[in-house]
């Protein structure tokens, strides 16, 4: 069955390469001129302010419950990663369309070229080491299942947003790295331009699919498939229960809402019912410690 991975972790990870390699990679574009290490430079500041963030976020969502926001602030996370969905498009993707444009009509040779090569290549290096971070976390909750179904069945939008940047980091890197190296090679700036365009596009794709997954936990999903189908054969399983009409799930954040309703085996009375659904609520809040609200109903039909 799946699981959370711990998203904080992979956060920090990606948090401490990127703001190094804003530095580095800032420098070799003031040096060389290039409009690809340029547009990695903005990539790599905005993804920064991103991390940032999903830090704010996964603050505001272990918030208590209030008068205002009975079912606690779990979705906020949402919210702010749906934002870094934003940022990464505009900031990031725009920008570099912008500056691939802007190089095109105005090519400038490279200049000491070597150094944008050099920061690339230990960028790569980084993001590497982020992006393993960042993978063992994944490899956590998704099982057996392949990484696109993960992507999109996961409920972590955390974890889903870290995936993408980093993702996006080392094919963009590689983009720049080959842009520069052919720029040079050819003796034709215009490689480089087309690199700061396909890094550009890059950033747009990603941004696209971690919104469209993000907006679907914002408007309000249920668990994890593999999660809600272990919660309702447990259910099932309860000697307790003797039919299962309707099993509901929301993801709020880490935290799950859950409402039940069964039919349940006969009882001594009012008491004995009671006394039933409070056994089956208990085994089931232990054996799935990440519901937090818990609603059930008795009946006998559908």
């Amino acid at each position: 069955m799946a699981r959370h991975g711990d998203s904080t972790r992979a956060i920090f990870f990606a948090l401490g390469a990127n703001f190094a390699i804003t530095v580095v990679k800032g420098i070799a574009a003031f040096i060389t001129g290039s409009g690809a290490m340029l547009a990695e430079t903005v990539h790599s500041f905005a993804d920064c302010g991103n991390q940032g963030l999903l830090l704010l976020g996964l603050r505001q969502s272990k918030m208590p419950p209030s008068a205002d926001y009975p079912l606690g602030y779990g979705k906020a996370i949402y919210f702010w990663s749906f934002l870094v969905a934003v940022m990464l498009f505009s900031v990031g993707g725009m920008f570099s369309l912008y500056e691939g444009v802007h190089k095109l009509q105005h090519p400038e040779p490279l200049e000491q070229w070597w150094w944008a090569v050099g920061v690339l290549a230990a960028s790569i290096v980084a993001e590497s080491i982020s992006m393993r971070a960042c993978l063992v976390e994944v490899a956590k909750a998704r099982g057996e299942r392949s990484l696109a179904r993960w992507f999109h069945e996961s409920r972590q939008a955390e974890l889903i947003v870290i995936f993408g940047e980093d993702l996006a980091a080392l094919c963009g890197l590689t983009f720049a790295l080959v842009a520069i190296l052919t720029s040079v090679v050819t003796g034709n700036p215009a490689w480089d331009a087309i690199g700061t365009l396909m890094i550009g596009a890059l950033l747009i794709v990603v941004a696209v699919f971690v919104a469209i997954e993000v907006k679907a936990m914002l408007i309000g999903q249920s668990v994890d498939p593999q999660v809600a189908t272990a919660m309702r054969a447990f259910l099932e399983g309860q000697p307790e229960v003797e039919r299962i009409y309707n099993v509901i799930t929301m993801q709020m954040g880490n935290d799950v809402m859950i409402a039940v309703k069964a039919k349940m085996r006969p009882t001594s009375g009012d008491a004995g019912l009671v006394a039933a659904i409070n056994t089956v609520e208990t085994a089931f809040r232990r054996r799935f410690a990440e519901v937090r609200w818990s609603f059930f109903e008795p009946d006998d039909k559908d």
